[in-house]
């Protein structure tokens, strides 16, 4: 699934190509997207803006809408000058948002919808997020609160709840309890503030990281590297994707296990993070 960082970046690029455009075509095979289409037709428009909020892309237009999409697992945007060939088969086309010189095009989307402008902020799941950990403005005690709410969950799984802290996923999860030297199975409320301070402003800095400069080539998606140690591909994570490895701080076998209701993967190293 695409973390805050790369949905960050989509968003950087899709701006630069898109805001301020007017609107040449649209097609969707979403039916809901396509009746609002029809009856409030989008091309004439103009792409106003477009933004990250956590793992959700948002493209406002002028006629008062916002195309809210969220990649799940395997969407992703293209963008593509017009008439450049696509990098994907048309069949697995969910939205295309053409202009004057660029076609948006969104592949494998599993979740679009239009919303009115002003119906965002009460938005189902936009209104319940937590703190976005790329805001220009964060709320750290915020995220603390909601951290500290969730005292019997494992910790591992609180850093993915999106109610807590919007724009985690599960690389980083991994690599900032690594670094912070926590065991993803502790409990929340085995923790002091100290530490989860040090999980929150840790993973606040990673993903900053990975956004500087982030607009990206303007004919292709923004799917730019992610580092958490250092720009060789080979020595670029601490513990993900490193099961049986050794540790890159110790030397031990790096663990890997199936976590939580989603059975979503967990490394560690068990000599730098006990429980």
């Amino acid at each position: 699934m695409p973390e805050g960082d790369t949905i960050y970046r989509a968003a950087a690029t899709l701006q630069r190509a898109l805001a301020g455009k007017r609107v040449e075509g649209f097609e969707s095979v979403f039916p809901a997207l396509t009746r609002v289409h029809e009856d409030h037709p989008f091309t004439e428009t103009t792409i106003d803006n477009v933004r990250a909020l956590g793992k959700h892309l948002l493209m406002q237009f002028s006629n008062g809408y916002v195309l809210r999409t969220h990649m799940r697992m395997n969407g992703s945007w293209h963008i593509y000058r017009r008439g450049e060939p696509w990098q994907r088969s048309r069949q697995r086309m969910r939205v295309l948002i053409a202009t004057a010189d660029f076609e948006a095009v969104g592949f494998d989307i599993p979740v679009a919808e239009f919303i009115k402008e002003r119906a965002v902020a009460k938005h189902a799941e936009l209104s319940k997020l937590g703190p976005d950990v790329l805001a220009g403005v964060f709320d750290r005690a915020e995220a603390v609160r909601r951290l500290r709410e969730r005292s019997t969950s494992e910790i591992a799984e609180a850093l993915l709840n999106q109610r807590v802290m919007a724009g985690l996923g599960n690389v980083y999860k991994s690599e900032v309890l690594f670094l912070c030297r926590v065991n993803p199975f502790a409990r929340v409320d085995t923790m002091t503030v100290e530490q989860l301070e040090c999980l929150i402003d840790t993973g606040r800095r990673l993903l900053l990281t990975n956004v500087s400069g982030a607009v990206a080539p303007m004919t292709t998606y923004v799917g730019l590297r992610r580092t958490t140690r250092r720009s060789d591909p080979g020595e670029r994570l601490w513990v993900y994707g490193r099961a049986r490895l050794p540790c890159r701080r110790c030397g031990a076998a790096i663990e890997i296990r199936k976590q939580g209701a989603g059975a979503r993967l967990s490394y560690w190293c068990p000599a730098c993070q006990p429980l």
